[in-house]
């Protein structure tokens, strides 16, 4: 019996959506009809289905990229606890937020997880210390972003006693004495804002909260730090996500993973359906993993929402405006552990790789550490360094030196060769169109720049100079090498600076009234 070919195709519908079933449709019609119609026609018509139903089992965005992974070192390796060489740690005084006050002098005795420095205001997190030992200096240092700010040095001593708070029930304490316990920890976001998490989990009264989007796609290349956290401390990451789900009023948690990661889910698996064998309150243990297409910066907010429950933020917005909120699994461990051990942030899970990097591995140090202290004890470097990032090779901040301390935020650090780095010049732009078909947030970079370039602030806002999220995709994809990102940095940085200077000139005119 012969089928009629015309009758049967337009059952699947793959044009727009998946380019290499189209691409397999037209290598197959000249087969066709030299040989007629045989097996063959059946066997591809089922694999076509096959991998279309596999897909949508992924999700995503649209727009993105997919640069080398890079990813040395597995989820299950060991994670090695480090020490600085010198005994010395270098403790930022503020690590998000609004700016602390040192709580001690040059001289005093601290001990770990004692707090060291805070302020009164709402939106800031305390900073405790990281190590037992002496104060040594109070001063500027040098700091991520190449710029040097306050820290507090401490020097180890022979005592090695802690200073937690006591273990507290996140699920009998009421919600204000829960995001009591999350600000007195320091808990900022780990994923690389350093967000307050008690300012995040305070949403407007009216704002209802459905979602919690536990952020596991760790989509920038060498990075892999969460993966680890995620492997050995499944059960804690869990617990986290219910004590905030409890804290929100959430009914639905959701682990979102990149698929280059699945051989996680049956370990995330396991964690959930042991909190629901003991649920540790009602309600705060409808926890699912959710697989997310390996695609860079799948990690965003904006797309990590698109992609998992198909709510757009809108522009200038925040996910509680469309019922989510989003937490790094880092901080989500970190949460667990304020409450089960009365533990502060004082110790950074990160990665340390690179094309330049001997041994690359996934360690914890005590926050404060400077990285040039773990060189060659810890990390051993081969020659050729060409550039230091502190974070992930899309985002991060290039260092003049590796003297510079870990942070809450610091998710790695990268020694970078020659051939890992872009150093060519730029050159005129072709008009390709790169930049706006990859941008995630659905942009017109170019347009953008030409704006930038013609200083017409107002233009380049239209075209979302402020809705741009700096993830870097439109410099890595474009052919001229233009530093797209980084013109949009300053370009946003000379809006806030005039609409200070506006506000500045409105509050002096109202004063002369």
């Amino acid at each position: 019996m012969r089928i009629r070919w015309r009758h049967r195709l337009p059952i699947f519908d793959f044009s727009g959506v998946f380019p290499r079933f189209i691409q397999l449709y037209r290598a197959f019609i000249p087969a066709r009809r030299r040989n007629g119609y045989s097996h063959a026609v059946f066997f591809l018509t089922e694999k076509i289905v096959l991998l279309y139903n596999k897909s949508m089992s992924t999700k995503s965005f649209k727009g993105g990229c997919h640069p080398p992974e890079r990813k040395a070192i597995s989820a299950e390796s060991e994670v090695l606890t480090v020490m600085p060489s010198s005994k010395m740690v270098w403790i930022p005084v503020t690590q998000g937020g609004a700016p602390n006050t040192p709580l001690v002098k040059v001289g005093d005795t601290v001990v770990r997880g004692q707090k060291i420095a805070e302020t009164d205001k709402f939106m800031s997190a305390p900073v405790h210390a990281s190590i037992s030992g002496t104060v040594k200096k109070i001063e500027p240092h040098l700091v991520t972003g190449n710029t040097d700010a306050l820290c507090i040095a401490i020097q180890a001593g022979e005592d090695t006693s802690e200073a937690f708070m006591e273990p507290l029930d996140p699920f009998t304490c009421t919600k204000e004495d829960a995001l009591k316990r999350i600000r007195e920890a320091g808990i900022t976001g780990m994923g690389g804002a350093s967000f307050p998490v008690h300012v995040k989990l305070s949403p407007p009264k009216d704002a209802k909260i459905d979602y919690i989007l536990g952020n596991a796609a760790e989509c920038e290349p060498y990075l892999c730090t969460d993966a680890a956290s995620m492997y050995h401390s499944t059960e804690a990451i869990i617990d986290g996500m219910a004590i905030i789900m409890h804290i929100t009023g959430a009914g639905k948690g959701i682990i979102a993973l990149e698929d280059n990661k699945k051989q996680l889910v049956p370990v995330f698996q396991k964690a959930i359906a042991k909190i629901k064998e003991n649920p540790v309150g009602a309600g705060a243990y409808d926890i699912s993993v959710e697989l997310c297409k390996t695609k860079y910066p799948q990690g965003g907010e904006k797309n990590l929402t698109a992609a998992v429950v198909g709510r757009e933020i809108p522009s200038g917005g925040l996910p509680f405006q469309v019922g989510c909120i989003i937490q790094n699994v880092g901080t989500m461990k970190a949460i667990s552990d304020a409450f089960r051990k009365g533990k502060p942030l004082i110790d950074r899970p990160l990665t340390i790789s690179g094309g330049a990097c001997e041994n690359p591995l996934n360690a914890v140090a005590p926050i404060g550490t400077c990285i040039s202290d773990l060189i060659p004890d810890v990390v051993r470097l081969k020659p050729g360094v060409t550039k230091i990032i502190s974070g992930g090779p899309m985002m991060g901040f290039a260092m003049k030196s590796a003297d510079f301390p870990v942070q809450k935020n610091t998710s790695g650090v990268l020694f970078l060769t020659r051939e890992e780095v872009n150093l060519d010049e730029e050159s005129p732009c072709i008009g390709c169109g790169k930049c706006v078909s990859h941008c995630s947030c659905q942009l017109s970079p170019v347009l953008m720049i030409r704006a930038l370039k013609a200083n017409k602030m107002e233009e380049a806002v239209r075209c979302g100079l402020m809705d741009c999220v700096e993830c870097g995709i439109c410099s890595y994809v474009c052919p001229a090498r233009i530093k797209l990102v980084q013109r949009f940095k300053v370009g946003k940085q000379l809006l806030r600076e005039a609409k200070q200077k506006e506000a500045a000139k409105a509050a002096a005119a109202q004063g002369g009234r």
